[in-house]
C-alpha cells in the first residue's frame, strides 16, 4: 500500500516562496504520473500542477510561471515550488499519484492527506 505524505506547508506573506514535497512509501512507478491538488474552504479541489512518467508538465493558467512541479524517483518525491505566492492561493495543498495496475496507469489513485498553505496581504 502506498502512502503520500506532504510537508512544507504554512504561512507566508504575499511575494513569497514556499516548496511543497510529498513522500511516498510504498511504489510508485516512475512512468506514472503525480499531481498537486488544491482546495480552498467553500471551493472545489482545482488542479495546481501535474507531472507524467515522461516528465511532461501542465498548469494551470492561474500557476503558470509561478509554480515549479519536479519529482526525484530516486527518492520517491514529489515537489511544488511556489514563488510570488498570492492570496488567493491559500488553500490546503494535496499529492496524488497514479497507481500501477500491469502495464497500465491507474490515475491519481494514491492521494495525501493534505498540507496547509496560507498567503496573507
Amino acid at each position: 500500500q502506498v502512502q503520500l505524505v506532504e510537508s512544507g506547508g504554512g504561512s507566508v506573506q504575499a511575494g513569497g516562496s514556499l516548496k511543497l514535497s510529498c513522500a511516498a512509501s510504498g511504489y510508485i512507478f516512475s512512468g506514472c504520473g503525480m499531481a498537486w491538488y488544491r482546495q480552498a474552504p467553500g471551493k472545489e479541489r482545482e488542479m495546481v500542477s501535474t507531472i507524467g512518467g515522461d516528465g511532461t508538465t501542465t498548469y494551470p493558467d492561474s500557476g503558470k510561471g509561478r509554480f515549479t512541479i519536479s519529482r526525484d524517483n530516486a527518492k520517491n518525491t514529489l515537489y511544488l515550488q511556489m514563488n510570488s505566492l498570492k492570496t488567493e492561493d491559500t488553500a490546503k495543498y494535496y499529492c496524488a499519484a497514479d497507481a500501477v495496475n500491469g502495464v497500465h496507469c491507474v490515475h491519481l489513485h494514491y492521494w495525501g492527506q493534505g498540507t496547509q498553505v496560507t498567503v496573507s496581504s
